[in-house]
């Protein structure tokens, strides 16, 4: 049998892997950062999404995190500057694991609670089927630092959700919770018993045809999903340039002071 693990384990113990009775588990495991995502840990969980896809196994994915939260976004690290150029490892090890969940040949579920915020909403989307706690929230908070959504927020969320309540969330930030979620048709499920209900759709699916159900996420991504390779180029471009711009060095410093950003004049060329 397949011994499936994070290849390497960049991340330590930040990604349990389990597989058992055709389920592959991925759990994200920094609770005490509420699953803060950095590049080794994205990379891990994309080896890992990766390696789910290549052999017949594997029948459902489940995607989760620990503790109080799916997870709280990216763990930047950063520590802007003017003039400097930005890493993007951690936007590009974000665009691969977004583009590797879209094209796993197996469905995918994603199970949150708390806070799904920044990136991590782009993954939990992804996924064919999200499953939340009664208590999970949605947020792209990008824009109160200066930046913009990334992990192919601005094409995944609009798919799910429609355009008008899409740049709602990108460009005003706002919260969206669990049962709001589900009305607006962008999750699949909300529950009280969040493990039971999980349980319960893989078992489901891992009954069903997996040739049939990889043709057919494949035909629904295609149709509703065609403009997402060009999403991911256009906010690595865009994100390159908030990344060094005088609104996040602003934005990053007034978060670590706990004030209200005072952001600069809209630029002529963007």
């Amino acid at each position: 049998m397949t011994q499936f693990a994070a290849h390497g384990k960049r991340s330590g113990e930040a990604v349990l892997v389990d597989f058992e009775g055709g389920v592959l588990r991925i759990v994200l495991n920094r609770p005490d950062r509420l699953n803060a995502l950095t590049t080794d840990v994205i990379e891990d969980v994309a080896d890992v999404v990766t390696q789910a896809g290549e052999g017949t196994e594997v029948r459902v994915l489940v995607l989760s995190g620990a503790g109080r939260a799916f997870c709280s976004g990216a763990d930047l690290g950063m520590k802007p500057e003017p003039g400097w150029d930005p890493p993007m490892d951690i936007v590009e090890a974000g665009n691969r694991l977004t583009r590797t969940l879209c094209d796993l040949p197996i469905p995918a579920i994603c199970a949150v609670q708390g806070a799904v915020a920044g990136i991590s909403v782009s993954f939990a989307l992804a996924c064919d089927f999200v499953l939340a706690r009664t208590d999970a929230y949605f947020l792209l908070p990008f824009v109160n630092i200066g930046l913009m959504p990334d992990g192919g927020a601005t094409a995944i969320v609009a798919a799910s959700i429609g355009r008008a309540r899409a740049l709602r969330m990108a460009m005003l930030a706002e919260r969206l919770p669990a049962a709001d979620a589900l009305a607006a048709g962008m999750i699949a499920g909300v529950h009280e018993d969040l493990d039971e209900a999980t349980n319960t759709l893989a078992a489901r699916l891992a009954a069903l045809p997996p040739n049939a159900l990889a043709r057919a996420k494949r035909a629904i991504n295609a149709a509703t999903l065609g403009g997402l390779d060009d999403a991911l180029v256009t906010e690595r471009e865009g994100q390159h340039h908030l990344l060094a711009a005088a609104d996040f060095i602003e934005g990053v410093a007034a978060f670590g002071e706990k004030r209200k950003a005072v952001f600069g004049e809209r630029s002529i060329t963007l």
